[in-house]
This record gives C-alpha cells, sequence and structure tokens, in this order.
C-alpha cells in the first residue's frame, strides 16, 4: 500500500502550484522565521497537516462516524445504542482537546471531534430518554 501511496503523491506532486507547495509538502519546521510569509499572516486550515501525512487523512475518515451518526437521527430512539452513543460523546470530547495540544495542532481533526461528540451527546439523548420512559426533561444535554 505505502508504494502505491508514494507513488500517487509523486504523481501528484507535478500538479500542484508552486505556491501551495509548502502546504502540500507539509513543512516538518515550525520556525516562524523559516515559514513563508503568508504562513505567518493567517492561521492555516490545514495547519501543517498536509496531503503527504497521516494528520491531513485520519479526520477525512473520521467525518463516516459523524455522517453514520446524523443517518441515526432517523431511526427509532430504541434502537439507538446508549453506550455506542456515550461512547462516542466522551471520545469526541477528549480527542477534541487532545488535537490541540500535538503538535502539529490539527484544527480539523478538532472540528471532527466536535462533531462527534455532538452527534454522540444527542444520539445519547434519545436514547437514555427512551430508557428513562420516554420523557425525562433532567436529561436535556443540548
Amino acid at each position: 500500500m505505502s508504494v502505491i501511496y508514494r507513488r500517487s503523491m509523486a504523481y501528484l506532486d507535478k500538479f500542484v502550484p508552486p505556491k501551495y507547495a509548502p502546504l502540500w509538502n507539509h513543512p516538518a519546521d515550525h520556525n516562524e522565521a523559516t515559514k513563508p510569509f503568508y504562513l505567518t499572516c493567517r492561521i492555516d486550515a490545514i495547519s501543517f497537516a498536509g496531503p503527504k501525512t497521516i494528520f491531513f487523512w485520519s479526520p477525512w475518515f473520521k467525518w463516516g462516524l459523524v455522517i453514520a451518526g446524523l443517518s441515526d437521527v432517523q431511526r427509532p430512539a430504541e434502537t439507538v445504542s446508549v453506550s455506542q452513543s456515550a461512547a462516542l460523546a466522551v471520545t469526541g470530547i477528549i480527542w477534541s482537546r487532545y488535537c490541540l495540544v500535538i503538535t502539529p495542532i490539527n484544527y480539523n481533526l478538532c472540528a471532527v471531534n466536535v462533531f462527534v461528540a455532538l452527534v454522540g451527546s444527542y444520539q445519547f439523548q434519545r436514547a437514555a430518554r427512551q430508557v428513562l420512559g420516554g420523557y425525562a426533561p433532567h436529561l436535556f444535554l443540548l
């Protein structure tokens, strides 16, 4: 798999405009003095996690959890798992904090984890209300 990935990245290198090459190549040096000027003037949405790193691809695949959680909104509340929803909510909260502490800071990973936490909290609320008898006003998480 790594051979296919490396060859495809080498092929795609030819199509990256020169001004976006630092974002594409994931600069390893985070020193402000050596960064290109345009990177020092704004917050970079990719946050030094270019497509050649796992820091870029893992959040994109994690959006699948958010999509799955949103599709579960259509399901009846009695079929939603309380423990699974709670686990998604808690891990979303924990990893949202963690991705702001690691180097490189990954804002895309933070965004997906916030949405995982929100979807998990909403589904947990629905499932817990169903388990507690339909209506539990004291169990309003969102």
